[in-house]
């Protein structure tokens, strides 16, 4: 009875795994092959690509401008993905321990950030941080002792990626808030009370009994994030036009797109897309196998 269930289980599954080879099986293997061929400009518009082999991938390794590019990254990554789950985690915490009222209008406060359109919520970022008529330039200046009079927080890529990193974590914190929620909720009340029988502190409650059993949640909230802020692209794209396009202010996101749109080299930045992927999939790796780990125990 069981193999039958488990042969039916994987007939069922057939659909959903041709559908996603479809889908995405094409535009890898056009990835792939792009990346072993000179694709410029001319064969846009029909001449054969030349095969070069790993010519691409060897330059690619060469190339110290796309290793700042990827350090940029990785780091902009990681700290905007921790910071967003620690920030997430205390309001999801927050919205388990408030009454019915309060906790239904930050999820709505958040549902509206998560829901508002990239580019409506980008305009209105870019105005806050304008160094003429920004409201945060505005309410900095009025602090005694403290001179930010037109400061130009997008002309240095240290002000640049403290900005995108406050935007990119403004949009992704909804969503770790809404998950942890949903796992705090099946939680056992009885357990709870059982700690406060013990006399456990709510921190002691949090660390030793919430975050334990929801530590499931937490991973595949934290491996998302960082996949998310690894491929960011949009936020720092209409940043920069804003600011400044220079190659400092680059992730991997914006500089393959300069690389394919703008230089007209779609072999390289189809070569810097299998890198971007191999990134990922070095991620997702790590994070699956502490995951089974999990599930073993």
């Amino acid at each position: 009875m069981n193999r039958t269930h488990t042969r039916t289980a994987r007939w069922l599954l057939v659909p959903s795994i041709a559908i996603l080879a479809l889908g995405m099986g094409y535009p890898l293997a056009w990835q792939v092959v792009t990346s072993l061929q000179e694709f410029g400009l001319a064969q846009q518009f029909g001449r054969p690509a030349s095969f070069v082999g790993f010519d691409n991938y060897v330059e690619l390794a060469t190339n110290p401008v796309l290793w700042g590019v990827v350090i940029r990254s990785l780091v902009f990554c990681v700290v905007t993905a921790a910071i967003t789950l620690v920030i997430g985690m205390l309001v999801a915490l927050l919205m388990a321990a408030v009454g019915r009222v309060p906790r239904l209008i930050l999820q709505i406060s958040m549902l509206l950030a998560w829901a508002m359109p990239v580019v409506a919520a980008m305009t209105v970022w870019i105005w806050l941080f304008d160094r003429r008529r920004g409201v945060i330039n505005y309410l900095l200046d009025a602090i005694p002792g403290v001179e930010m009079n037109r400061f130009a927080w997008l002309e240095s890529p240290t002000t640049f990626f403290m900005v995108a990193s406050i935007i990119v974590i403004w949009m992704s914190v909804p969503f770790v808030a809404f998950s942890a929620y949903a796992g705090l909720t099946q939680v056992s009340d009885e357990i709870i009370e059982a700690a406060n029988l013990d006399g456990a502190s709510p921190w002691q409650r949090v660390r030793h009994i919430l975050l334990p059993m929801i530590k499931p949640v937490i991973l595949i909230v934290l491996l998302l994030q960082l996949i998310w802020d690894l491929r960011v692209f949009t936020q720092i794209k209409i940043l920069q036009e804003a600011g400044s396009r220079a190659g400092d202010f680059d992730l991997l996101g914006t500089y393959i797109y300069k690389q394919g749109t703008l230089a007209q080299d779609f072999g390289m930045a189809s070569a810097v897309s299998i890198l971007v992927l191999a990134l990922t999939i070095a991620l997702s790796w790590f994070y699956i196998r502490i995951l089974l780990k999990e599930e073993e125990a």
